[in-house]
């Protein structure tokens, strides 16, 4: 028997309706699977209709009742109703999933609720987010997914994923030999980099929003944030060969560069006899499945980002030297204060020797 869903509702958004009519309080729940996380958005009419379906269709109601409906405070101006009605339906939906009753689990209309599959069907994901009845949009459930600390790294993987989807579906157009196959791969590959380019989005702003809320140390905060540093520049390096080099694929299709055309365009041609200084690097895989404007392209890029790491590097030393006459202007100072100190000792030890000198001529 698969274990119960962890079921949380760590947080909620507000939503207004694309016709601007009254705006209302979503609640995020979290499912936690052995081997998928995801994130459903629900109103509280939602749960209303979800708990008269669960005492219709197994004729007792669930353990403990639903939180009452206020007539007179409204979710959306209030925060104390809010959390009050958030931790209200947590206890709510946990105390179903955790029942050793499993009636109310069975039933269609709570795995309908929870987007969950049904009984004779498995997820086709590991990690995925998803929209369902009462959620303006799947973007709305992302939004609410990234702000979660363990659905931020389902998320992140999510987008990692995409990002090699779109790295296959390059390397497949660049191959193809005919316009049509061409065509279908870019447009995969465009299509996969939108979608990881809106969860990145996504993923740095819920980043931002769980620091200013302090749901995560500053160490994980720093290392979040390298992953999105990362993946910016991955998705930079494959939107270039989108745009760039397809259509150097296409304008040399008819003839192919041979492996030593490359190697003489980039200065590797056969190694003579002797010691060579400043001898090319053999071919990588970054350069075999392209041709001699890609390789250019590919080397200017490479010029460029080791010009970054040398910018970077600079103002690395640059802090470095600040540090340093930071602490000698210190250690001056220092010094100053010890010289002061020791004229000041000494102008005590002749008083105490004077004071002595008269003792002695009293006694």
């Amino acid at each position: 028997m698969a274990p119960p869903a962890e079921i949380t509702i760590p947080t909620t958004s507000q939503h207004t309706p694309a016709d601007n009519s009254k705006p209302y309080t979503l609640y995020n729940i979290t499912l936690r699977l052995p081997l998928r996380t995801f994130v459903v958005q629900k109103r509280y009419s939602d749960f209303d209709t979800l708990h008269q379906n669960l005492t219709t269709l197994v004729g007792a109601p669930p353990p403990i009742p639903l939180p009452a409906k206020t007539w007179f405070k409204s979710t959306v101006t209030s925060p104390e109703l809010t959390e009050d009605r958030r931790r209200g339906l947590e206890s709510y939906l946990r105390a179903i999933a955790e029942s050793p009753d499993r009636r109310w689990r069975d039933t269609p209309a709570w795995r309908t609720f929870l987007n969950l599959p049904s009984m004779s069907s498995a997820g086709n994901s590991a990690a995925s987010v998803r929209a369902g009845r009462g959620i303006p949009s799947k973007d709305a459930a992302n939004a609410a997914a990234a702000q979660d600390p363990g659905t931020w790294l389902d998320l992140h993987g999510e987008m990692k994923r995409d990002f090699q989807e779109a790295r296959r579906c390059l390397a497949k157009r660049d191959n193809a030999t005919d316009n049509s196959t061409a065509l279908e791969a870019g447009s995969a590959a465009k299509k996969a980099l939108v979608k990881a380019g809106s969860l990145l989005t996504f993923l740095g702003d819920g980043l931002r929003a769980m620091q200013d809320a302090k749901r995560l140390g500053d160490g994980e905060i720093r290392r979040r944030k390298d992953l999105l540093a990362a993946a910016r520049v991955e998705r930079e390096d494959l939107e270039k060969l989108s745009t760039t080099v397809s259509a150097a694929a296409k304008a040399s299709r008819r003839a192919m560069p041979s492996a030593a055309d490359k190697a003489a365009l980039i200065g590797n041609g056969p190694k003579t006899r002797g010691r060579v200084l400043g001898a090319p690097l053999p071919e990588t895989e970054r350069t075999r499945e392209l041709d001699n404007q890609g390789v250019v392209q590919l080397q200017q890029q490479m010029m460029k980002e080791q010009d970054e790491d040398v910018e970077e590097l600079a103002k690395i030393i640059r802090r470095q030297r600040e540090m340093a006459e930071a602490i000698h202007r210190e250690v001056e100072e220092q010094t100053e204060m010890l010289d002061h100190v020791n004229n000041q000792a000494d102008i005590l030890t002749g008083k105490v020797n004077v004071a002595k000198n008269r003792t002695k001529k009293i006694s």
